[in-house]
């Protein structure tokens, strides 16, 4: 059975406070991103463990980190399932803030509910996706959403982007999730982001942020120019994704950007939401 593992970007991002387990409190509106997917493909196999094979970009993790054998390993123990073959074709860059992993994770819990006829609800879905990352829940329900709490407790946000072209740029280098949470200052006392959401695109430039921006602007300048140059190529809204480093930008017509260095991932559609 295969499964087309579909991305997300971060319509503003606010890190609000630190929680006493460690995490964060945060507030963003995920919105999941057509044409841009890994391709995961799962088949039952003998014994009871699980082989796992990639194709595409390297994957860049030990293979017993990898979050598709951590979703297996999550329902082998909760239901003693047999085993599996997972194949990961990897387009979705890593490091991006795009949650390519977590939607790759997801797909493999769905995958293998519908091969062993587990018959898990959404419900159940969500909950054992929380548990193998924050933002994991998300793409168990798909469509625009407010995330709250750790990223995973969320509400469907009415956030249309029909007739934008989306426009993706990543830099050849990650930024690790935890750098990024040690180089923000949580602060609660904002506008609320679902209400800053509602002003629409054109007005976002001045009210939507991501918390996670500012640091890696400073510590990566040439990231400066590219949002730059995404604004003078026309863009309505330019932001990071996440905890980056790939940014973003919404734009009416297609972006006309310079030559971008071979090493850089670029992607563009329109979005039809």
């Amino acid at each position: 059975m295969i499964y087309h593992a579909y991305c997300k970007i971060n319509l503003g991002l606010q890190v609000l406070a630190r929680r006493p387990d460690g995490y964060h409190d945060i507030s963003t509106v995920m919105f999941p991103v057509p044409g841009l997917y890994d391709t995961v493909e799962v088949i039952k196999a003998d014994g009871g463990n699980a082989r796992f094979s990639s194709s595409g970009l390297t994957v860049d993790c030990p293979v017993r980190d990898n979050l598709c054998m951590k979703a297996y390993a999550l329902l082998q123990y909760r239901y003693g399932i047999g085993g599996a073959a997972i194949h990961l074709h990897k387009t979705v860059p890593f490091g991006a803030g795009l949650g390519g992993g977590s939607s790759d994770a997801v797909a493999v819990l769905k995958l293998l509910d519908r091969l062993y006829r587990l018959n898990l609800s959404s419900e159940r879905l969500i909950e054992y996706a929380a548990e193998l990352g924050s933002d994991t829940a998300f793409f168990v329900c798909g469509g625009p959403m407010l995330c709250e709490g750790k990223g995973d407790r969320m509400k469907p946000v009415a956030v249309s982007l029909k007739g934008y072209r989306l426009t993706v740029v990543k830099p050849p280098y990650g930024i690790k999730t935890a750098e990024a949470y040690r180089n923000v200052v949580p602060d609660a006392g904002r506008p609320s982001l679902e209400e800053q959401i509602v002003c629409g695109v054109e007005h976002w430039k001045d009210t939507l942020h991501n918390d996670f921006e500012p640091a890696v602007l400073k510590r990566y300048p040439v990231l400066n120019d590219l949002k730059r140059k995404m604004y003078e190529a026309g863009a309505s809204f330019v932001s990071m994704s996440g905890s980056g480093s790939a940014f973003f930008a919404l734009s009416r017509e297609k972006l006309d950007l310079p030559t971008l260095p071979p090493d850089y991932f670029h992607f563009d559609c329109l979005l039809n939401e």
